[in-house]
């Protein structure tokens, strides 16, 4: 008699601190596709979701949630409190509308969509593409180097600094506050990572905190006096007035969040985007030959091809059901994007690279009321840097930034 197939165990496919895992995520995504809808993963403890319609349609699932604070306590939700000693971190980061839900959600995300418009985004693209072509330039001059620290990172935090009207003086302080913040997305950070990105919050919030004032006594046309403009009244403030106005704290929270957020994912589809192209020299020379044509196409596909940030957590506040399985309040979601991306239920010929395809229902930049908001200006930035590295670096870094939890 044929022995019943032993029980499938994600833990053994989904291994996120695998040097493996980390250069190539997409065999272990197809091989926990296969296997089923959702996994219970008991190293990190969440719920692996693989497929496209089910990570599509739970990122519009009001059951979830990016937070549970807003209807239970953690006691209540069944999860540890933070340790006291991480309270500036997370009252910097549960003041941002990515980890907020409505109606406080609703409310910011207005506010701020009020200051931050495609307008806005459309208004830096001739900085964007200056820059871009500065900085490719010197690359090519200097006959090649590391692309993450010469073009992938200094694009967006130029771009992102020079939305919020920081000062080019004060602008090399940003990328360490980010970076110190942005170890605390990671599954498992460590208290050396903790105390860290604690540090980074209280620095990072002073200098903020400096700046509102001096643009409340002082506007420009930068976001930070749009922040402000958009509120009724403009007065500083410690509490918001319901539906009217950002406290300052969440004004704070905010222009760290679109700075960490957009700069973030920028630079690790940036990256990962050419070492697809170098790695695919036929496509990397049909973008080469008509870049006008391809590069709308190709920032999607490669946005697609390897994701940005592999995958988003989500708070199961309600019971909910996937394929025969409930899974009970108090849980965590993983839900992967990078598999979704890679779905053939959706995607022809998925492992393949196609610059031009069309048909790309890709969701790096997620869905329902966290879809992101600086989607426009991501794009402009990575089609800049596409068009003006299309010439090719004689060589180029081969780092990789493969994202983590968390993105706008």
């Amino acid at each position: 008699m044929t022995p019943p197939p032993a029980p499938f165990d994600p833990s053994e496919v989904f291994t996120p601190a695998a040097p493996e895992f980390v250069a190539d995520p997409y065999p272990a995504y197809g091989r926990l596709r296969a296997a089923g809808r959702a996994h219970y993963n008991e190293p990190t403890d969440q719920w692996l979701i693989p497929h496209h319609a089910d990570v599509s349609a739970l990122l519009r699932d009001r059951r979830l949630g990016r937070t549970y604070l807003h209807r239970f306590t953690h006691e209540e939700f069944g999860r540890p409190a933070p340790p006291p000693e991480h309270e500036p971190f997370h009252v910097l980061n549960d003041n941002g509308m990515l980890d907020l839900e409505p109606p406080t959600h609703t409310r910011i995300r207005r506010l701020v969509a009020k200051a931050f418009t495609p307008r806005m985004a459309e208004r830096l693209r001739a900085y964007v593409e200056e820059l871009a072509d500065g900085l490719a330039r010197e690359l090519v001059a200097d006959g090649g180097g590391d692309l993450v620290a010469r073009v992938a990172e200094p694009l967006p935090v130029a771009v992102i600094a020079q939305m919020l009207g920081i000062p080019e003086s004060d602008r090399p302080l940003l990328r360490p506050w980010s970076a110190a913040i942005c170890g605390m997305y990671e599954l498992k950070p460590s208290e050396e990572t903790a105390a860290r990105a604690v540090t980074a919050s209280l620095e990072f919030s002073a200098y903020l905190r400096e700046l509102i004032v001096a643009r409340r006594d002082k506007p420009g046309d930068d976001l930070i006096s749009g922040l402000i403009a958009a509120t009724d009244d403009g007065q500083s403030t410690q509490s918001a007035q319901p539906g009217r106005s950002l406290s300052e704290q969440e004004m704070i929270s905010t222009c760290v969040l679109l700075l960490n957020a957009g700069h973030e994912a920028t630079v690790n589809a940036t990256v990962n985007g050419w070492y697809a192209l170098l790695r695919h020299p036929d496509q990397l020379a049909a973008l080469r030959a008509d870049p006008e044509r391809l590069v709308p196409t190709a920032v999607e596909e490669l946005l697609r091809y390897d994701t940005p940030l592999q995958l988003f957590e989500r708070w199961v506040l309600d019971d909910i059901e996937i394929d025969g399985t409930v899974i009970p309040r108090g849980s965590e979601l993983a839900l992967l994007f990078g598999s979704a991306n890679h779905d053939p239920a959706v995607f022809t010929r998925p492992g393949e690279l196609d610059l031009a395809r069309r048909d790309n229902p890709h969701i790096s930049f997620g869905a329902g009321i966290h879809y992101c908001l600086g989607a426009p200006l991501a794009r402009i930035e990575l089609a800049a840097s596409m068009r003006r590295c299309c010439g090719g670096p004689r060589r180029c870094g081969s780092r990789r930034n493969r994202g983590g939890r968390r993105a706008s």
